[in-house]
């Protein structure tokens, strides 16, 4: 059986690998970017391998997570989105999971 193929977006380095560990741990594969831009392309060439995206909503580059998050469920409808921020964002794009900024990667 293959593991769940996610994409995680995350321009700040520390938070990418800790978050990226976490997912691995759990028994996901995953897929790291820095950018909407780059994640775009992984997204446009993975096909429905990929699975979820998980994304900060502030990211470097022209797009934001949640235009990212757009882009991503007109491609493949069925994909679990989720986008993180400190802040609120407004308007989330339909059927995505918001996680706010800060929160515990330490395992319980």
């Amino acid at each position: 059986m293959s593991k769940f193929m996610t994409l995680l977006v995350e321009d700040d380095a520390f938070q990418r690998e800790a978050l990226a560990e976490v997912l691995k741990d759990e028994g996901f594969e995953v897929i790291e970017c820095t950018t909407a831009e780059a994640a775009e392309l992984i997204i446009a060439s993975t096909g429905t391998e990929l699975q979820a995206l998980v994304t900060d909503h502030n990211l470097a580059g022209e797009m934001s997570g949640a235009t990212l998050a757009q882009y991503a469920r007109r491609r493949y409808p069925d994909m679990s989105i989720v986008i993180m921020s400190g802040t609120v964002v407004k308007p989330m794009p339909i059927d995505t999971t918001f996680l706010q900024k800060p929160f515990s990667c330490s395992p319980t």
